[in-house]
């Protein structure tokens, strides 16, 4: 029992079944953290002049980008889990089951946004600045669904927060433990062993803190919010990816995800130091979308009413070439016209009014 409690214990599983409906806890994490990057995004873009909503258009394009993104580049960095004899190749679009890569959804997301961008007509290094502190958090709930997976583990550890894991079963589908559920609470050989995905959970929100940290003393703008969130990310996953056991593809002798993090580390730094020099961050009227209405703004057809009304009114206070004053300059001269005697003359006609005053 005491050895029980010195250790952090798995969950039972990580699907449950609504009726024929599968919940899983790993999509829902997922969701979970897409929906407080949208909402930490929108906060912070219209803290800086944004206009309201623009966030929720962009992750309409940016989140399916994302999703495709991050599972093609599971897939071609372990191809073998589905294109070797005896795999089930329709199983790479087996999106439910596990298996996004971070990098690939934030490349083909950020292809999604900067389409958005550009319909805005706003900046893309400005929305990824907003959106940075956000996407480390949604990376750190995600991270959870790994827990609910027990997925991604390191090695063995007597450490007191080592991670109980445990066999689980599915008569169904005895290759799908995935699916499995932990009866009896068998620990695996390893057991206890690294939780990483905790480790990598707290680094990133270390690495939102700094983000925010750094965006409000120095005021980061054209993308460097972001590139510092992606120089210090990929610090902590380069020691972390190195602790997992879980089975990868290998260049060198260094997992795949550890290269890619030495580059994305050297390229966000280069980015970070370049951007520095385009200047101050980008003004706040920079941020405002093309199809916005401000509250100082006329629609269209308001806007040609408006215009019509000022071109009839415009042409009846024109004063005529005999001489004859201007509509504005008898309203000045109302005053002295009434001291005067009482004409018997015909009244000249008064200036025709017109609606549209």
């Amino acid at each position: 029992m005491s050895a029980y409690l010195a250790t952090i214990p798995s969950p039972d599983r990580g699907v449950w079944h609504l009726g024929p409906i599968p919940l899983r806890a790993y999509a829902l994490c997922i969701i979970a953290g897409i929906i407080v990057a949208i909402w930490w995004g929108e906060r912070r873009w219209a803290a800086r002049g944004g206009t309201k909503g623009t966030v929720i258009d962009i992750a309409v394009f940016a989140v399916p980008f994302g999703l495709v993104g991050g599972r093609l580049y599971h897939v071609i960095t372990d191809p073998e889990l589905y294109f070797t004899e005896g795999r089930n190749p329709w199983n790479a679009f087996a999106i439910w089951d596990g298996g996004l890569g971070i990098w690939g959804a934030i490349a083909l997301g950020a292809v999604g946004a900067l389409i958005a961008c550009r319909r805005k007509g706003i900046p893309l290094p400005a929305m990824a600045d907003a959106l940075a502190p956000g996407i480390v958090v949604a990376q750190a709930i995600g991270r959870i669904g790994n827990y609910f997976n027990q997925e991604l583990y390191g090695a063995h550890t007597d450490l007191p927060w080592g991670l109980e894991v445990y066999q689980r079963f599915n008569p169904e589908d005895p290759d799908n433990l995935l699916n499995g559920v932990a009866t009896g609470h068998i620990p695996l050989p390893e057991s206890p062993v690294h939780p990483t995905f905790l480790y990598e959970l707290l680094w990133n929100l270390l690495v939102a803190l700094l983000v925010v940290w750094a965006d409000r003393k120095f005021k980061l703008g054209h993308g460097r919010a972001f590139a510092l969130y992606v120089a210090g990310y990929t610090v902590g996953r380069g020691w972390i990816e190195m602790m997992r056991t879980d089975t990868a593809n290998h260049i060198l002798g260094l997992r795949v995800n550890v290269w890619t993090s030495i580059l994305l580390f050297v390229a966000a730094v280069v980015y970070f130091v370049l951007a520095g020099r385009r200047g101050p961050r980008e003004a706040p009227e920079m941020l405002v979308s093309k199809d916005a209405v401000g509250p100082d703004e006329v629609p269209v057809a308001s806007s040609e009413a408006a215009s019509s009304s000022d071109a009839a009114s415009s042409s009846e206070a024109v004063s005529s070439e005999d001489g004859e004053p201007e509509p504005a300059k008898v309203a000045a001269d109302a005053p002295a016209v009434a001291d005067k005697p009482v004409s018997t003359e015909t009244p000249a006609q008064e200036p025709k009014k017109t609606d549209e005053s």
